[in-house]
């Protein structure tokens, strides 16, 4: 009750200092990022939470864009699709690869129907807002309404008079694996289990349970299940009528198992009579999703439970206020904000119970722990937010990470719920904790997680799956390809980064050796550098450069020779840590800046992807050429994130496209992990209020960002601290937090 006052007490606080109108949560649009490849959902969830509810509607029917079963698909919901089978329970945000997407709760009206093909319904009035969704069936006239909390999703069904049903099937999903159970309870409640995992293929044995009890506020009139009958000889399926075919199971409530399977419950009904279903999940057993279930939804309350969801994320977007700019531009920023706080999710139930890494023994914690780490996408710019905004939620990913390290003996690369795909390239955990660390966020075990990141860095045999090729890399100072489409340098630039990051790290806690030993590694980038194309080249086995070579080729996610998802050139500057020696390595600050320019020109800059998305901040690191930086951030945002279903240029990766736009929106970026500092470019609003954590930052309560306006034009003409001139356009992150005001004052380019 205290929490509940706590977020009208808040709301009350947003609407008198922000706007007489709008909240934070009144600017985000869940269908951003919904096409276009951005593979974000519009469905329920509260920040960090466990569970998401997402309308599921890309299988079923001809009529659909895009249909899981007929290409690689990896999100429930296209926006340009119109045929919906339900709504899955427990989703992922903006990730390449199928995985999750299952336990598909369907409403349907009339004569009982549980082939999808045939259930699955067009729709319209969709509506979406944080921790909120709702659409209405017009095969069936029933407005379909979901929320959510931490573990628990929440339904609510609106119907016309007559039989209704509610469907639960366990036999679909994105999910690669197959496998279910299912009992009865009671005649309002279900309990069961499906199998999921093997996320991007990457690593097959990444297998996991999902339990699950489902709950229904009415008891119903008729209940049951059904399984898909394999068919047989015809022999057999002359006396096996049931044959390739669902069959429908009344007498039997007892545990029921297979691969396509499901539960339906059938209502007589009079008109706008509504059902409510609770759906709790918990990767460590039924009990506890049963425990999940009575913790957080004891009572079936539609309303209150939407209403708290939506507190829950007023609350988190709070933490920046900006004002200024458009009504298009807040909604573009906050919803980036909303998209950077799905992932990680909360994994332990609420005894503190969660399955350990790998060996899946069910341990106990006092405080969160986190799941779904897509490193290599978030080390560059989502934790650094964290760090900044949120840095209570940022330690506790890292006492979970070095918490992984001591479960499973390595640190995460890509997990999920407490599995590694081993999924993406390099060591990502080292920028990551390095980075905050060098911020001055230390709650929590560096000296564990030094030992861990020697570790990774320093073993050479076959268990270092972190670093698969790290026996080359030591050997040699670079991977070579040794397989045709292999992704060698890829993986060892994402190395180098690791390796400097390291070796800050080992400087700052005095180990100078090795400190010395890991920047030296970090310089092994040179080898790559081929003068006659000016760019990245791979090194094959003899030590020789690859013959003959394409730097273009990789273009558009096409199998390419040592780079991964990118070619030459969306590699051949990412080098964050050693500007000025690529500057010296490609031929002085004229070529340097030509080149890079040209991939702007030239149209090789590849906004939808992560290798090269720091490209338009490296000219920042050149003096006089920071005006490039500014002019070409302004042009991405304005053409590639916008109000709008497609507004998102390719896969979100779990925020990081998000990030990318609304730490530039705020006029500071992350250039480069462990180095603590922030780019400054042009802010899209008048004022940005950052609202800081005095636990971590105890010198103020707030910074705020403030642009002003010389003239029209968009350039940086200088920047004040408090009043007095900074040197440059690069901010310390400890000047930042220990400011009350930047000011950036823009205008005409300054020519000199």
């Amino acid at each position: 009750m205290i929490k509940f006052f706590r977020y009208i007490l808040l709301g009350l606080f947003i609407w008198d200092n922000v706007s007489a109108q709008k909240l934070p949560t009144d600017y985000v649009n869940p269908f951003i990022g919904t096409t276009n490849y951005g593979t974000t959902n519009p469905g329920a969830q509260v920040p960090h939470g466990l569970m998401n509810v997402s309308p599921f509607n890309v299988m079923g029917s001809s009529i659909n864009a895009i249909d899981k079963d007929a290409r690689w698909w990896s999100t429930p919901y296209e926006h340009s699709n119109s045929y919906f089978t339900g709504f899955s329970h427990v989703n992922l945000s903006g990730v390449g690869c199928p995985d999750m997407g299952s336990l598909l709760l369907m409403p349907t009206s009339g004569r009982l129907e549980v082939d999808y093909r045939e259930y699955g319904s067009t729709y319209a009035q969709e509506v979406a807002h944080p921790g909120y969704y709702s659409n209405v069936l017009k095969k069936y006239g029933i407005k379909t309404e979901v929320t959510s909390t931490t573990r628990v999703g929440v339904s609510k069904f609106t119907f016309p008079k007559g039989q209704a049903n509610i469907l639960l099937n366990l036999g679909e999903g994105l999910t690669n694996e197959t496998g279910a159970s299912v009992r009865y309870v009671s005649d309002t409640e279900l309990e069961g289990s499906k199998l999921l995992g093997s996320f991007c293929y990457t690593n097959n044995q990444a297998v996991y349970p999902i339990f699950f009890v489902m709950r229904v506020n009415k008891k119903p009139s008729r209940k049951g299940y059904w399984k898909y009958q394999r068919a047989g000889q015809k022999w057999e399926n002359d006396w096996n009528k049931d044959a390739g075919k669902y069959k429908i199971f009344t007498e039997y409530s007892d545990q029921l198992s297979g691969d396509d399977l499901g539960a339906f419950l059938s209502f007589d009904l009079q008109e706008n009579e509504t059902v409510e279903v609770q759906l709790a999940v918990s990767f460590v057993s039924v009990e506890n999703a049963r425990k999940n279930l009575e913790a957080e939804q004891a009572v079936f309350d539609f309303e209150k439970t939407r209403y708290r969801a939506s507190s829950l994320w007023d609350e988190q977007l709070s933490r920046i206020l900006v004002e200024g700019g458009t009504d298009d531009q807040k909604t573009v920023f906050y919803t980036a904000l909303y998209h950077a706080m799905i992932h990680p999710n909360i994994l332990q139930d609420v005894n503190g119970e969660y399955p350990a890494m790998e060996s899946r023994k069910t341990l106990v914690t006092g405080r969160n722990r986190y799941t779904v780490f897509s490193l290599w996408d978030t080390y560059r710019n989502v934790q650094p937010l964290m760090s900044l905004v949120y840095p209570e939620k940022q330690t506790g990913m890292i006492r979970s990470m070095i918490d992984i390290y001591k479960e499973n003996g390595w640190m995460p690369k890509w997990e999920l719920y407490s599995r590694e795909s081993y999924t993406m390239d390099g060591d990502p955990a080292v920028p990551v904790i390095v980075d905050a660390w060098m911020k001055g966020i230390r709650d929590f075990d560096i000296h564990t997680a030094y030992e861990a990141f020697l570790k990774s860095a320093t073993t050479t045999d076959s268990s270092n799956r972190i670093r698969p090729d790290n026996a080359d890399y030591v050997k040699y100072g670079y991977v070579p390809l040794r397989d045709s489409f292999d992704n060698s340098v890829s993986h060892a630039i994402e190395y180098y980064v690791a390796d400097w990051n390291l070796a800050q790290l080992a400087k700052s806690l005095g180990k100078n050796k090795d400190a010395q030993l890991f920047g030296k590694r970090a310089q092994g980038y040179r080898h790559y550098y081929s003068a006659e194309y000016g760019t990245f080249r791979p090194i094959v086995a003899n030590g020789s450069f690859l013959f003959p070579f394409d730097p273009l080729m990789g273009a558009n996610f096409e199998p390419n020779h040592g780079f991964h998802e990118g070619n030459a050139w969306n590699y051949s500057f990412a080098i964050p840590f050693d500007i000025p020696g690529l500057v010296k390595l490609m031929g002085g600050k004229k070529k340097f800046v030509d080149k890079l320019q040209a991939t702007f020109d030239k149209g090789f800059f590849d906004v939808t992807n992560e290798p090269d998305m720091l490209y338009p901040h490296v000219f920042s690191e050149i003096k006089g050429e920071e005006w490039r930086t500014q002019k070409l951030v302004k042009q991405i945002l304005d053409q590639h994130f916008t109000n709008s279903p497609g507004g998102i240029p390719g896969n979100d990766d779990t925020g990081t496209m998000s990030t990318w736009a609304l730490m530039n929106m705020m006029g500071i970026y992350p250039f480069c992990p462990g180095r603590p500092d922030y780019t400054v470019v042009t802010p899209v609003f008048d004022k940005v209020t950052i609202q800081l954590d005095k636990q971590f930052y105890p010198n103020g309560d707030k910074v705020v960002i403030r642009r002003k306006k010389e003239d029209t034009g968009d350039y940086i003409k200088r920047i004040l601290v408090d009043g007095k001139s900074l040197n440059g356009v690069k901010i310390s992150h400890d000047v930042l937090v220990n400011s009350k005001e930047i000011t950036i004052v823009t205008g005409e380019r300054n020519v000199h």
